[in-house]
């Protein structure tokens, strides 16, 4: 989303761009001045709204900082940040952690690289292990030496009406959201009401993927920072929840971030069932598209995206890199494999009360 419209060498002679530093005390009073500069850029994903700088600081315990790009008074550029550490894993520099897509949004290609020194310059003021920028399209940077480009965004464009993707989807499709649908299942929405039922749902399914979950503190963040556009979807099999997804809106683009079902009840097809009402939501929302969220290609969730006729778009990580390799927090590093065993081996209750510990600190 870099509008390259000021050629670089041009703009070096004629321009005077400054950089600030806003640190976590003082973002409150810039937020307005940002969301206005980001609402500008047309088609806007929640994800790239600068408040989440608190939902980090508030739910992760983050230190956060936004890097803004000034020409006079105008805003030309915003890089927000999230310092990740931990004494498990080390220090991380990102933009933006959780989320699957983040980094610089610029007016010009003169911005992005003063942006991107700052950003490099704080990482070694900091000591970090490496800078991560998620970046859509690639930075050419000679700092952002390294890349991660193996997974891609799928997205859905959305039709005016419901009824028209209804008829675009397959007939498998249609008849395993039929299937959920005679199942007996229903359909909540809701915010901070849903919360201990989603995350019920939610953290059991990170136990049986091995993976460490994140806590109900900052789900809660999340609903808090966004109260209009952030919501819960929860399936529930007579009084048991197995089914439930985070939804965000932003401007044009709905976004799912989070989503679990229960393996047990796999047969009645609650998932399909849930995902045909986040995309009914969308439209209802008069969204444009659909962000499923990032997947590996040929994997199983690249492949249950692509059935709902989601398409790739790319996805583009970068790195200043600092200390050791960028596959170090990768979890299909293979030194994780052993870990990842015994997680799923824990009680689920184990693993909610150490995982939110643990997972603050993985960038």
């Amino acid at each position: 989303m870099i509008a390259s419209t000021i050629p670089l060498r041009e703009s070096i002679q004629t321009r005077a761009l400054n950089i600030h530093v806003h640190d976590d005390q003082a973002l409150e009073s810039h937020l307005p001045r940002w969301q206005s500069y980001v609402l500008s850029k047309g088609v806007v994903p929640l994800s790239r709204h600068p408040a989440w700088l608190n939902v980090f600081r508030k739910g992760l315990r983050h230190d956060v900082s936004c890097l803004e790009a000034v020409e006079g008074e105008a805003t030309r550029g915003i890089l927000p940040l999230a310092h990740v550490s931990s004494l498990l894993f080390g220090n991380f520099l990102v933009s933006l952690p959780y989320l699957n897509y983040g980094g610089v949004l610029a007016d010009d290609e003169l911005t992005v690289s003063l942006l991107v020194d700052r950003a490099v310059q704080l990482a070694d003021e900091l000591g970090v292990r490496y800078l991560e920028l998620r970046q859509e399209q690639p930075i050419e940077h000679p700092k952002l030496a390294q890349r991660m480009s193996s997974k891609v965004h799928m997205r859905l464009a959305l039709p005016a009406k419901s009824e028209l993707l209804w008829k675009a989807l397959s007939a498998k499709v249609r008849n395993q959201v039929r299937k959920g649908q005679k199942s007996g299942l229903s359909v909540a929405w809701g915010g901070q009401e849903l919360l201990a039922e989603f995350h019920a749902v939610f953290s059991h399914n990170m136990r049986d993927l091995g993976t460490p979950t994140y806590g109900k503190k900052f789900f809660a963040s999340i609903l808090s920072q966004f109260p209009d556009r952030a919501e819960f979807c929860l399936v529930r099999a007579g009084e048991t929840p197995v089914a439930g997804a985070l939804l965000l809106h932003g401007w044009g683009v709905t976004e799912v971030p989070s989503a679990s079902s229960l393996r047990k009840y796999n047969h009645t097809c609650a998932n399909m069932l849930m995902y045909w009402h986040l995309l009914e939501r969308s439209i209802e929302r008069r969204q444009q598209v659909f962000d499923f969220g990032r997947s590996s290609r040929d994997s199983s969730t690249h492949r249950f995206k692509e059935q709902w006729g989601a398409k790739e778009s790319s996805s583009e990580w970068q790195y200043y890199l600092r200390k050791g390799s960028i596959s170090d927090m990768r979890p299909e590093n293979p030194r994780y494999r052993r870990l990842i065993r015994i997680w799923q081996r824990l009680p689920v209750a184990v693993t909610r009360l150490l995982g939110p510990t643990i997972v603050r600190g993985i960038p």
